[in-house]
């Protein structure tokens, strides 16, 4: 019997430079070394479809030509690769701004979309990127946000509704990636709250982590929506499966687009990342979850029918030590696990 190809397995190139670069923190991986990694990965035969890419410096410049990104979709190709996501830079550290931010900081935000959202088109009309949206995110801290939730969240809806815009002009869609450390995205309910608000499904989406979403049954950063005791026991795999599923059917109907991942119930930052849900290893002892059987919340229905809303699903290693992500056995080890998923939750075309 043949097994499921569908949907196509990437890698990320994001984590060859998120938490890294600065003067504390380990230097950056450049893309043509997490190319040779992703496409020499095997296991049992299988091996990656794709990648999804990082739009900024060292990169790929989010204010690259047309050309640039032929040349670089050549490159990409010549590896036996396509493209699916991209992270877009919107942060004001990397050009962009705040979500909830004066007009001059939100207008720096749509433009960083737009860039991204005109190098996606030139992707697809390359043939390339046959999958994938781009991903975003408030580009504030719970700090400020939490100085006027109503009102800031509601900022920050009107402004994912323009980048939604944007983004349908350019035939694109855009996935937010609901993080611990993001205002206004910290937590299950505010994530639901802010989609809700922004009231463009199928336009603008959900990215769900794995690691990121394990961390918002535990109330980081919003203990009014925790849903597991602080003292909680790791053993009560029942309770577990419960709280992440009830964030899972919370959030399933607005996910565009998703991460494979471990996480070990604990938070971590590195360089100038806040702290956040900590990646680990596919095979780390401590991990909490039973990725191949969570990964099914996602990718399936409250009934457990399979969605197939993901025409790719994507590894995510955030904040892993250079050692680790520059040996050839990680990725081959990370492909095995995303091979699992597929067999479990994938199909056949």
């Amino acid at each position: 019997m043949e097994r499921n190809n569908y949907p196509r397995l990437h890698n990320a190139a994001w984590p060859g430079v998120v938490g890294k670069g600065a003067p504390d923190s380990e230097p950056i991986i450049g893309l043509d070394t997490l190319l040779e990694l992703t496409a020499g990965a095997e296991h049992e035969g299988q091996k990656f479809d794709g990648i999804d890419l990082w739009l900024a410096d060292p990169h790929i410049s989010i204010d690259s030509s047309q050309d640039d990104i032929k040349r670089v979709s050549d490159h990409i190709a010549s590896y036996g690769l396509t493209v699916g996501s991209f992270v877009a830079p919107i942060w004001g550290g990397a050009g962009g701004g705040s979500a909830m931010g004066d007009d001059a900081e939100v207008a720096r935000f749509l433009s960083q979309v737009e860039k991204a959202c005109r190098i996606g088109r030139w992707m697809r009309d390359i043939g390339i990127r046959p999958s994938g949206g781009v991903r975003i995110d408030s580009s504030v801290g719970v700090g400020p946000w939490d100085a006027d939730p109503e009102g800031n969240t509601r900022r920050i809806a009107e402004t994912f509704r323009a980048a939604g815009k944007i983004a349908q002009d350019h035939g694109e869609f855009l996935v937010a990636e609901g993080e611990i450390c993001w205002g206004g995205m910290h937590s299950w309910r505010e994530n639901v709250k802010l989609l809700e608000m922004v009231g463009m499904p199928g336009v603008v989406g959900y990215q769900a982590d794995m690691a990121h979403s394990m961390l918002f049954v535990l109330g980081a950063n919003a203990e009014k929506d925790r849903l597991l005791p602080a003292d909680f026991d790791w053993s009560d795999k029942a309770a577990l499966d419960a709280a992440y599923k009830k964030v899972a059917d919370a959030l399933r109907p607005w996910t565009m687009d998703f991460h494979v991942a471990q996480n070990d119930g604990t938070t971590f930052g590195s360089g100038d990342h806040e702290k956040t849900g900590r990646h680990c290893q596919i095979d780390d002892p401590n991990g909490r979850l039973d990725v191949t059987k969570h990964a099914g919340y996602w990718l399936r229905d409250s009934s457990g029918n399979l969605t197939k809303k993901m025409r790719h699903i994507c590894w995510d290693g955030c904040m892993f030590p250079n050692a680790v992500m520059e040996r050839q056995d990680t990725w081959n080890k990370v492909l095995g696990a995303m091979v699992a998923v597929r067999d479990a939750h994938g199909w056949r075309e």
